[in-house]
This record gives structure tokens, C-alpha cells and sequence, in this order.
């Protein structure tokens, strides 16, 4: 299971820590508040959030927010433990407490975001290129490139299946080049419909303009909204299987060997 997905299964437990943890900190800073300032406690309260939002759970760094601000108001505030607060430089710093901690938990989650989209797209291009550099090679057989090339569609798009197809026959749903997906002509809003259930998808596998071929897609089992890089990057893999294609053509016309067959 991956650090994400062990995250994600064990949600409960880090928002129930990202609860508690608040509440002991601010009990611990009680025994010793009056030699501490509560500004300077609000700001180890943030750290807290902070830490909390990094597991990447918002939930978790929201509820730490609102533990500390709750918990800075009973421990360390006049009167103390209670729900109250009379002085208004205590209400300001607790509400800027929890302003502040959401803040901070958002930002940490943006970038949980984007580290985890960087990680997906060099892998996508690692993928590319290890299928570029087994074209270059040339020690492969189209067959086995074209298996190689449909497992990594699959994986990518998370589909159901992926065929690779000489013919040229009429077909509803298409990928361009661009990643684009159109059903019978017309483009297909992927963030509200995803891809097509009920036909299989082509993309044309080409090198230079010719076709000569292309990949059948099927996702008929469950909707898939795949993102704009990952369609262009299943594109670019079938090109690699075109270029692959287009060698070995023009070997054989040539009459020149070709390691590729």
C-alpha cells in the first residue's frame, strides 16, 4: 500500500490525534501559562495544525484548528477553564488561531496536492521514456511492444481493457493527438462525464502523418475521468508504437533486417 493510501485508510485515527493533541498541549501550557506569553502559545498550537494538515487528511488539519482555538480559550485565557473569554486581546489571538490554523492547513494540503501531482507526472514520463528507449533499442518485437505499451494505457487511465487494432472502421468515441476526447463527433466534458462507457475508444497510433493503427480502449466497468496529461501521455505512447511501426515498414520495404518485427 502506498504512504497516501495508509494515510487515507487510517484517517479516523489522525483526526482523532489532530483532536487530542490540541487539548493536551494546551493542558501542559496551563501548568506553566503564567510564565508564558499567549501569543507565544498560539504559535506552537499552529505548529501543531500544521503538522496535522501535512498528513495531507483536511479534515485532520481543520479539526486541529478548531481544537486549538477551543482549547486556548478554556486553558489559557481569563477566567480559566471556561468557555469564556473577557479580554479582547485573548478573543483576537483566539480567533486569529484558528483563521490562521485553517489558513495554514489549506496551504499545506495545496501542497501535499501538488508534490503528489509532480510525483504522477514524472512518472508518466518515465513511462514514456522507458517505452521511447525500448523503441530505440530496437530489441524488441511489435508484439511485445504493443503488449508493453496497452498494460501501461491501462494503468494510466485506469480502464478496463486496451487492444491494439490494424483496421480503420467507424468507431463513436476517439483520442486526438492532444488528449481531446470526442463521442460521435462532438467533445466530451470528462470532468462531468468521464470517458465513454458504452463503446470502445480509439487512438490512432501514427508516425509522420500515416496511420497504422490503433489502441481500443474499454472502460466500460465503472466511469474514469482521466486529467488532460494523462490522455496526452497515453497519446504519446502510442506515437512511440507508430514510430516503432513505421520502422519496421520501411525496413521491409527497403529490404534492409529490422530488430523490430
Amino acid at each position: 500500500m502506498s504512504p497516501s493510501g495508509w494515510l487515507v485508510s487510517h484517517r479516523p485515527l489522525f483526526v482523532g490525534v489532530a483532536a487530542v493533541g490540541p487539548l493536551a498541549a494546551c493542558a501542559v501550557l496551563a501548568l506553566v501559562r503564567d510564565s508564558v506569553a499567549n501569543t507565544n502559545a498560539a504559535l506552537g498550537l499552529v505548529l501543531l495544525v500544521v503538522a496535522a494538515a501535512a498528513t495531507g487528511i483536511r479534515s485532520a488539519g481543520l479539526v486541529a484548528a478548531l481544537s486549538s482555538a477551543v482549547w486556548f480559550d478554556f486553558f489559557l485565557t481569563e477566567p480559566y477553564n471556561q468557555f469564556t473569554i473577557t479580554d479582547r486581546a485573548d478573543i483576537e489571538t483566539a480567533v486569529l488561531l484558528m483563521v490562521v490554523g485553517a489558513g495554514v492547513a489549506e496551504i499545506a494540503l495545496w501542497g501535499r496536492r501538488q508534490q503528489a501531482r509532480a510525483s504522477r507526472e514524472q512518472g508518466y514520463l518515465d513511462g514514456v521514456l522507458r517505452t521511447a528507449a525500448t523503441v530505440g533499442a530496437g530489441q524488441s518485437s511489435i508484439e511485445s511492444l504493443v503488449e508493453h505499451v496497452s498494460e501501461q494505457i491501462v494503468e494510466l487511465l485506469q480502464i478496463d481493457r486496451c487492444r491494439f487494432d490494424r483496421g480503420d472502421g467507424p468507431v463513436l468515441a476517439a483520442i486526438d493527438s492532444d488528449g481531446a476526447v470526442s463521442y460521435n463527433g462532438h467533445p466530451v466534458d470528462l470532468r462531468r462525464l468521464g470517458l465513454p462507457t458504452d463503446t470502445e475508444i480509439a487512438l490512432a497510433v501514427r508516425s509522420g502523418g500515416v496511420v497504422y493503427g490503433r489502441f481500443l480502449l474499454t472502460a466500460a466497468t465503472s466511469v474514469v475521468r482521466p486529467s488532460p496529461e494523462q490522455l496526452r501521455v497515453a497519446a504519446a505512447l502510442a506515437s512511440q508504437v507508430g514510430a516503432a511501426l513505421a520502422t519496421n515498414t520501411n525496413a521491409s520495404a527497403t529490404g534492409r533486417p529490422s530488430t523490430i518485427s
